[in-house]
């Protein structure tokens, strides 16, 4: 009997997570569809303070997308009131924790520099 080999295709896509503070390197990493870029940074040791835990409770987790915007969900009123009280804020501001992969495609992320932040 003839053995029937299938070939599944994993669907991912990547992140690459850039650093304001000095002396960090680029980091990508591969993210699967519904993981949030707070998930993916935690799962990798990258340093991203959630005080609240990653329900939307605060600003900490504050990032940039600097490319990929498309590839996840729209800016909720509830995160953008959070985004408004960041350190910082930009035009590409988002909270990681609401930035749920829902297509496939390739995000670059900036990490503002984490050193003056309290919280874990």
């Amino acid at each position: 009997m003839p053995i029937l080999m299938v070939n599944f295709v994993t669907c991912m896509a990547s992140i690459t997570f850039r650093f304001e503070q000095k002396n960090k390197e680029d980091l990508r990493v591969d993210v699967y569809l519904g993981e949030s870029i707070l998930d993916v940074a935690i799962e990798n040791d990258i340093q991203l303070n959630h005080n609240c835990g990653g329900v939307c409770g605060c600003s900490t987790c504050h990032i940039y997308v600097e490319s990929g915007e498309e590839f996840l969900p729209e800016m909720s009123d509830r995160e953008e009131e959070y985004v408004d009280r960041a350190r910082n804020p930009k035009y590409t501001s988002r909270l990681a924790c609401q930035c749920k992969l829902e297509k496939l495609g390739n995000i670059i992320a900036v990490i503002p520099d984490q050193t003056g932040i309290i919280g874990h």
